[in-house]
């Protein structure tokens, strides 16, 4: 379990943002590990990540809800987390569209999703993208470079067969746990390679 009180004597609190990408299981899963290792989650879902979920998973928006501790509404731009003072860990975008990617990469802030992607690049905080596309063009390839060289990270959710995944759920899991990683984060029971 992890502590989940930092340094600073806070909460540790991770932003969730759902685009609207196919992949919302991703998100799903995210939520349920970081409860389990009582990290405060903070989710936003974009309105085509809503129609996603409508066609992805049997969860209602509320049920959605209710994996996260906070809930933004998606045009609320004066919400805690569209601002450097409200302290996190960082932000996790999983799906994350080719749209919100651009956003991102280009400064633009046309919803509380994107807003909270750009405060979290400008405080130097972890922001991880979870992209959702293939094939992709240089467009793409451009944006992802650009997120980058903001200090972002791009994970695109690439399966680990070397594990022998029995389930897709295996699949989604593996990759939720190592974007957990990158913040530091260890979930029990993790399969690792070598261990």
């Amino acid at each position: 379990m992890t502590d989940s009180i930092g340094a600073t004597g806070l909460k540790q609190r991770i932003v969730v943002g759902v685009s609207g990408a196919t992949g919302i299981v991703y998100a799903v899963q995210l939520l349920r590990r970081l409860r389990e290792v009582d990290v405060e989650s903070h989710l936003v879902v974009s309105k085509a990540g809503d129609l996603t979920r409508t066609y992805e998973t049997p969860l209602s928006m509320q049920q959605l809800r209710a994996l996260a501790d906070v809930n933004y509404r998606v045009g609320d731009v004066s919400a805690a987390i569209s601002s450097g003072s409200f302290k996190t860990m960082g932000m996790i975008i999983a799906p994350c569209s080719m749209r919100t990617l651009a956003e991102i990469a280009m400064g633009m802030s046309s919803s509380l999703l994107t807003r909270a992607a750009d405060v979290t690049l400008k405080e130097r905080r972890k922001l991880v993208l979870l992209p959702r596309e293939t094939p992709l063009h240089a467009g793409h390839l451009r944006n992802m470079l650009a997120v980058t060289e903001m200090g972002g990270i791009v994970m695109p959710p690439v399966p680990a067969f070397y594990l022998k995944p029995a389930t897709i759920d295996d699949l989604v899991d593996h990759t939720v746990c190592r974007v957990l990683d990158l913040f530091g984060i260890d979930v029990p029971g993790v399969k690792r390679w070598g261990e």
